[in-house]
């Protein structure tokens, strides 16, 4: 691939380092056929890769310039070299098939730009037999083709995948960073913004979407007020929503993992205000609740349900039987006294 010796304008904001380290690798001309970014869910995977996509086809002195047509195509998601291909409506995976496709598609030279860019956004949900088919491309990737893998659980990657790929790692952003990207790129004012940030948990992305879709906010409202009732409810009643979270589990994984983090950082508030303190607590807007709800219950019942889950997750992740999971959970979950 050329090099490419003009500065890089990136869509993608923080992580200095792997803009750095891809920055780099493109003035030289030394970019790697196939990459991994590795991090949490919207923390912007799929803009840095849809950042280089740009970048190996854009067609202005400055890549990527957003302006021409090639940016602009992809962009809008139209450019004929530039493929994303995830789990399918009707599977749970990302098949064989659709690799096959892409290999077809590969063999090909672009249509329209200088290079075919592949992004697998979700590469744990490859398939045993199309992350197999997936590694004889890696090991003999075809020219100018570049292929992106996004994951936000590396563990559930096949690891001979992992090894054929340049890995770049995407932490969670600082919270300040987040807030500051909000005011002043966004024109978001103080109060939510310092919301939006600490509830991303330094993920950029979905902060910017809940500035954009208010229904994110107001989900999160019905799910801690479900949290917060929890507390106060009999077993008759947990026992019912353990069988509604087993049931979405059977339907969205990935729903059910937001809402167990959702739950690991409440109670990782009510330590820090048991704890005498309040800088660090996510959700400031439930301040007052949690301070009400760490008076009624004791260090050691918050750190034991902390850990129970945590072995929750781990429980899932062995795939263990959700609705059992969810139950032994509701059971140990501590009830708040009457004050």
């Amino acid at each position: 691939m050329a090099a490419v010796d003009r500065s890089v304008m990136w869509q993608f904001m923080g992580h200095s380092r792997a803009r750095t380290l891809l920055s780099r690798s493109l003035e030289a001309g030394q970019l790697s056929h196939a990459y991994l970014f590795v991090g949490p869910p919207h923390v912007g995977k799929l803009t840095l890769a849809l950042d280089l996509a740009r970048a190996v086809n854009c067609q202005a002195d400055r890549v990527p310039c957003g302006e021409c047509a090639a940016c602009r195509r992809i962009a809008e998601g139209n450019h004929s070299d530039v493929k994303i291909i995830g789990r399918e409506e009707q599977h749970k995976v990302i098949t064989i098939s659709q690799v096959r496709e892409m290999d077809n598609d590969a063999s090909l030279p672009p249509f329209e730009g200088r290079c075919k860019v592949f992004i697998f956004d979700g590469a744990e949900l490859l398939s045993q037999d199309a992350a197999n088919r997936l590694l004889k491309t890696l090991e003999e990737p075809p020219s100018n083709v570049l292929i992106i893998l996004l994951t936000s659980r590396e563990k559930d990657v096949l690891p001979t995948i992992i090894s054929r790929c340049q890995r770049v790692e995407l932490p969670p952003l600082p919270i300040d960073v987040v807030r500051e990207t909000l005011t002043e790129r966004y024109m978001i004012d103080d109060e939510k913004a310092e919301l939006l940030a600490r509830v991303s948990g330094g993920c950029l992305g979905w902060a910017i979407q809940a500035t954009q879709d208010g229904g994110l906010l107001e989900e999160r409202d019905r799910r801690l007020n479900a949290l917060a009732g929890l507390v106060h409810a009999g077993l008759l009643e947990r026992f019912t929503y353990a069988a509604e979270l087993a049931n979405r589990f059977s339907k969205s994984r990935e729903d059910v993992e937001e809402l167990l983090s959702l739950w690991i950082q409440w109670w990782r508030d009510l330590l820090i205000l048991k704890c005498g303190q309040s800088g660090p607590v996510t959700n400031v807007d439930r301040l007052s609740v949690l301070s009400g709800q760490a008076e009624t219950l004791s260090t050691e019942q918050i750190v034991g349900f902390i850990r129970r889950l945590q072995d929750a997750r781990k429980y899932l992740e062995q795939n263990a039987n959700p609705r059992l999971v969810f139950e032994v959970l509701m059971l140990n979950m501590p009830q708040e006294k009457p004050s």
